[in-house]
């Protein structure tokens, strides 16, 4: 099958750029294999048995799997072939084997330990793809020797999927080689762009070396790799990926002519001078539904399971639901099919397309889904939190599923001359089903959950499905002031029982003990787990050693539960309810000999159990609330110097070196003076995230109040290490902050200070890292001050 592609899907983000690009790839790869690792093996053996009597033998080769067509493989015919191992990357399961010329992929079972140049044996079921590829079972070692030799290969030949899966060899010039996380396990390569024949390709090489790429920029090489495809969600290809097993596959022939660090500074408002492009494409012609247009922008046309974007300067105006050609220059924008410089025919013939109901998981998905649904029309419901007018848009915040959403109608541009449309009022709590385009956040789709908008057509994409719940702010109150005096009415009526039980008969000590054991965890804050297990236990103590257990509604359970099937058979059961009527769980017992009534006890136990999940539920409230800070969600000042505290005890021990960074925003009351208090917090809130993203998962950002944050950055071996880690976090303000449609441009002052060569003591850390901001903070308004003068 001519053409065919292995099942890679990549798409770069629009903002996130190389850290996580090749992590993406890797991601999106593995769940696409497991989807089909899992339906390869629920399926019926003896079925795809039958299906492949008629085509070959079990024993097979490449070439004849890849002679099969997508039909024929998708019935995950049994085959075992041999073949020689070209590309294997042991952490992804991804294989390459060859066998002659013919080539394919493989998805290689977990605990494979293979090299290239191995001569394997492979046992598995087809499976179809863009080229078809085997799900193996098994992978045998039989012998090893040399690999097959890589045949030259021109941009062509590759792009068009000639050489797809074979080892090929091509000279190519370097235009960046940097170290990147490869896969969910985060394990270190290396990412080239490529130009082969005057086009870009990206390779993916085993292993990094720091020094070694440095010598890789501007050079000529001749790089020796697997080929393959790259692919956005849409599957759509977006250019060629090479497969390089270690940089010893990439050979310089010539080095760069002229470091790239000593060419002359260029003026920034110079640099276009340096750009050089020849734009062969050729113009394509697209056919589809028109399902979303924005005068002097674009429109997004639908054909089945497939929709572009188009973008178009015209102002002429397009109906929606219209059948329609688009005529314009293909491109890739940040990793995603597209047609530039289009013109848009509507042949106002209605073809209306419906929009399928999802849920967020489904849109969230993304590139780890077998189909995404980028530009797709799509209807999704939520309960509506916000609904706010900008000076460019109109936006509905909604909560579905737990998650986030916007809704957005983009105003058109003033030169349409039309009046702006008054926002539909839909009340906050409103439950709407809406309609529009699925549109990616900045983020890769291949990292987990991708944050996703939806684009109205106009106001009547938003359909109410029920009105604001009577649950409202007031109501909740009311209803918290009733919890809080059930909780103590359930205290109260536990210590009644205790005390009854006491008195009623000596003999009960022991349940007395337990109970009061219980209440004092409670107090004590205790894990509920132990609580909910003594709870059991003292119910089993009251009917004299019979079973008891209880399942909660998260999941968890506590207590001895009977094995077998019958386990519960003859138990009594009763359900723990909290203060407002919800379930939490149900508790059982079987009666264990002559004792008090099983259902009497139970029902004492449901409410211990009652008042110890709603006790632990209001506790982990409290406590999240003492360290973490409201508006930004990160670490307040009480809790940055416990840990503060807790590594200078750790240090003293162990004579280690950590750095304290402190960060203050210039300006800050400027931005609230001018743009009011609702923009300064959401600028505080960026702020935090930007901040946030230069540290490591081990560093720790803090806000210690207004305007000021602090960085704990662990293990670091001197100064040296802490002045680069400055110097991002200040970068990271260079780009305008976009806020409620006004851009603000931020600043911060930034010092910091090393223990112990600064300080041994927290108050000693903190006042050395807070006058070398200040000294910076003053040096740099002497330097504005100069420049303005």
């Amino acid at each position: 099958m001519e053409g065919v592609r292995p099942q890679f899907v990549r798409v770069r983000p629009r903002e996130v750029r190389v850290k996580t690009r090749v992590a993406g790839r890797k991601v999106c790869c593995g769940l696409l294999l497991l989807g089909w690792a899992v339906a390869w093996a629920v399926a019926d053996p003896q079925d795809a048995a039958r299906s492949w009597a008629p085509h070959a033998a079990a024993n097979s080769t490449v070439e004849t799997i890849l002679r099969l067509s997508a039909a024929e493989a998708s019935e995950k015919l049994p085959v075992t072939f041999e073949a020689v191992v070209t590309y294997f990357r042991p952490y992804d399961h991804i294989l390459f084997v060859a066998d002659g010329t013919a080539a394919m992929y493989v998805n290689a079972p977990a605990d494979a330990k293979l090299a290239p140049g191995d001569r394997v044996r492979v046992s598995g079921t087809t499976h179809e793809s863009f080229r078809n590829y085997v799900a193996a079972s098994g992978v045998a070692v039989i012998g090893h020797g040399a690999l097959p030799p890589a045949a030259e290969a021109s941009y062509d030949a590759m792009i068009h999927g000639e050489v797809d899966c074979r080892r090929v060899r091509a000279r190519a010039l370097v235009r960046s080689a940097e170290i990147v996380p490869t896969s969910v396990l985060l394990v270190p390569a290396t990412a080239l762009r490529l130009l082969i024949d005057g086009h870009q390709v990206e390779a993916e090489v085993g292993g990094s070396d720091g020094p070694e790429l440095e010598k890789l920029l501007d050079a000529e090489v001749e790089i020796t790799g697997v080929v393959s495809g790259h692919f956005d969600n849409k599957m759509q290809q977006t250019g060629v990926l090479f497969h390089v097993q270690s940089l010893d596959d990439v050979r310089i022939l010539q080095r760069a002519k002229v470091d790239p660090w000593s060419v002359p500074v260029t003026p920034m408002d110079r640099v276009i001078n340096g750009y050089s492009m020849i734009d062969r494409t050729k113009r394509t012609r697209v056919h589809g539904v028109i399902t979303y247009s924005l005068p002097g922008s674009g429109a997004v046309l639908q054909d089945g399971s497939r929709s572009l974007w188009v973008t178009t300067d015209s102002f002429q105006p397009l109906r929606v639901g219209d059948l329609a050609d688009a005529t314009g220059f293909p491109d890739v924008k940040d990793g995603f099919l597209s047609l530039t410089r289009s013109e848009v025919r509507d042949s106002a013939i209605p073809a209306p397309v419906t929009a399928p109901l999802y849920r967020w998981r489904a849109l969230a998905e993304g590139g780890n889904s077998s189909h995404g649904h980028l530009y797709d029309l799509v209807s999704i419901e939520g309960k509506v939190v916000a609904a706010v007018r900008q000076e460019s848009q109109d936006e509905y915040l909604l909560s579905t599923d737990g998650h986030l959403t916007s809704a957005i109608f983009r105003h058109p541009g003033s030169l349409t001359r039309a009046a702006l449309p008054e926002m539909r009022q839909v009340p906050v709590g409103s439950i709407v089903r809406v309609t529009g385009i699925c549109m990616l956040d900045n983020a890769d789709p291949f990292l987990g959950d991708v944050p996703f908008d939806l684009l109205l057509r106009s106001f009547a994409d938003i359909t109410v499905v029920a009105p604001p719940p009577w649950l409202t702010v007031p109501h909740l109150l009311l209803l918290l002031a009733l919890l809080m005096g059930g909780m103590f009415a359930l205290v109260a009526r536990s210590w009644q029982i205790e005390r009854r039980v006491r008195h009623q008969t000596a003999s009960m000590a022991g349940n007395e003990r337990r109970r009061r054991r219980i209440l004092e965890g409670m107090n004590a804050n205790e894990p509920l787990e132990k609580i909910l297990g003594q709870i059991c236990e003292l119910v089993t103590f009251q009917i004299n050693g019979g079973p008891c257990w209880c399942e909660m509604e998260d999941g968890s359970s506590a207590g001895t539960e009977p094995e077998g099937t019958l386990r519960r058979g003859g138990a009594e059961e009763c359900r723990v309810t909290g203060a407002s009527g919800s379930a939490l769980g149900t508790i059982y017992a079987r009666q264990g000999g002559s004792g008090r009534g099983t259902r009497e006890v139970l029902a004492r136990a449901a409410g211990l159990m009652s008042l110890a999940v709603e006790r632990s539920q209001l506790h982990a409230d409290l406590l999240h609330r003492s360290e973490f800070d409201l508006l930004t969600e990160i670490h307040n000042r009480f809790s940055m110097e416990k840990r503060l505290d807790a590594m200078i005890g750790a240090a003293g021990e162990s004579h280690a070196v950590f750095g304290l960074i402190y960060v203050d925003l210039d300006d800050f009351k400027g931005v609230n003076d001018r743009y009011g208090h609702g923009v300064g917090d959401q600028y505080l809130q960026q702020a935090a995230l930007r901040l946030r993203r230069q540290l490591r998962p081990s560093d720790m950002l803090a806000r210690l109040g207004g305007d000021e944050f602090a960085m704990l950055v662990a293990q670091v071996q001197g100064r040296g290490e802490l002045e680069p880690i400055a110097q991002r976090l200040k970068r990271c303000f260079e780009e305008p902050f976009a806020i409620g449609g006004a851009r603000i441009r931020g600043e911060a002052s930034i010092g910091f200070a090393l223990y112990p060569e600064d300080g041994t003591s927290r108050d000693g850390l903190l006042n050395a890292a807070d006058a070398a901001m200040y000294k910076q903070k003053r040096a740099g308004k002497v330097m504005k001050t100069a420049c303005s003068g």
